[in-house]
C-alpha cells in the first residue's frame, strides 16, 4: 500500500513540477520571454486548445455555407432546390411534348398528310358473314321522312347529328364564288374562293389561334382550333390580324385576302376544314354564296 501511495506522490509530482521556458535571441543570447510551465498545465491548455478548435469547426459547419463544400453532405435546402428542379424538368417535358403534338398536327395540315382510317376488324368479319340477301333494306315512309328531316338539320352542321352536343353552325370565312373544290384524290383538301384583294377573311367559329405565320407555298397562313376536335385553315392571305395563342370569336377577321405563296394564281382564300384530324369538305357544312 506505501509502495501504491509513493508511486502516486511521484507521478503527481512530476505533473506538478515546475519548468521554464525561455525565450532567447540566438545571437546575442538575451532572454526575450520566460514562462514558468507545469506538466499540468501545459496538459490542460492542450485540451482545453482542443475543445475549443472542435467547437469553433461545429459552428463553422453548422452555421455557414462551408458544410456544402463537405463531400457527402447534403443539406435540406438543396434537397429542397433538388425536387423543384425535378418537378420543373418534368414538366418542362410535359411541355415540350405538348408542343410537339401541336407541331405535328400543324405540319400534317400543312402538308396535306392525312392518317391512315382504322377498321374494325370484328366489324368487317361479321359484315362477311351476313347474307345481303337476308336483309330489308327498303325503307318505310316513316323512315323516309325521318332521314330527310336529319338531312336538312345536318346540312350545315359538322357534327354527327343535328341535335348531339349542340347546334354547330359555323360562320363563312368569305363569301365568294368557289373556283376550285374539294378534290382528296388529288389532295386538294379545301376549297378556293375568289375574293378582292384584303377583302376580310373571318374566323367559322370560336378558337384559339395555333399558326399563324409565313409559308413559302402558301404565304401567310393562320390555322384557328376549335371545339369538338375541328380545325379551320387559312391560305394565301395577304396579311394576318391576329397571332399565335390568341383566342377568337366566330365571325371575327383574323386576316385579309391575298395571293401570297408560290401555289397561288391570284388573289383568293384556300379554305380547309379539318376534323379529328381528317380533312372534310367546307361545302357541306358552309354556304359560301
Amino acid at each position: 500500500m506505501e509502495e501504491n501511495k509513493e508511486h502516486k506522490r511521484k507521478i503527481s509530482q512530476k505533473l506538478l513540477d515546475k519548468y521554464r521556458l525561455v525565450i532567447l535571441n540566438d545571437d546575442t543570447f538575451e532572454e526575450k520571454l520566460s514562462v514558468n510551465l507545469t506538466r499540468l498545465n501545459v496538459f490542460v491548455v492542450l485540451t482545453v486548445a482542443v475543445i475549443v478548435l472542435i467547437a469553433l469547426t461545429t459552428v463553422l459547419i453548422a452555421f455557414t455555407g462551408l458544410r456544402e463544400y463537405i463531400p457527402g453532405y447534403s443539406s435540406t435546402e438543396l434537397k429542397q432546390r433538388a425536387v423543384t428542379l425535378a418537378y420543373k424538368t418534368d414538366s418542362l417535358q410535359n411541355v415540350v411534348e405538348m408542343n410537339n403534338q401541336y407541331i405535328n398536327s400543324i405540319r400534317r395540315v400543312l402538308t396535306g398528310d392525312v392518317k391512315t382510317v382504322e377498321f374494325n376488324r370484328d366489324s368487317l368479319l361479321e359484315s362477311q358473314r351476313s347474307e345481303p340477301g337476308d336483309i330489308d333494306l327498303a325503307p318505310s315512309k316513316e323512315d323516309s321522312l325521318l332521314r330527310e328531316m336529319v338531312v336538312q338539320e345536318d346540312k350545315y352542321n359538322f357534327l354527327e347529328t343535328a341535335t348531339s352536343r349542340a347546334n354547330y353552325a359555323l360562320f363563312p370565312p368569305l363569301k365568294g364564288p368557289v373556283s376550285e373544290g374539294y378534290n382528296i384524290k388529288d389532295r386538294h383538301f379545301g376549297i378556293d374562293i375568289v375574293a378582292a384583294h384584303n377583302a376580310p377573311v373571318k374566323s367559322v367559329a370560336d378558337g384559339t389561334v395555333i399558326f399563324a405565320a409565313w409559308t413559302s407555298q402558301t404565304g401567310n397562313v393562320i390555322i384557328v382550333e376549335h371545339s369538338y376536335g375541328l380545325l379551320s385553315v387559312y391560305k394565301h392571305n395577304a396579311s394576318l390580324t391576329k397571332e399565335q395563342g390568341e383566342r377568337v370569336k366566330k365571325g371575327e377577321v383574323i386576316a385579309t385576302a391575298g395571293s401570297t405563296g408560290e401555289f397561288s394564281t391570284g388573289p383568293h382564300l384556300h379554305f380547309e376544314l379539318w376534323s379529328e384530324g381528317q380533312p372534310v369538305n367546307p361545302t357541306d357544312f358552309i354556304d359560301f354564296q
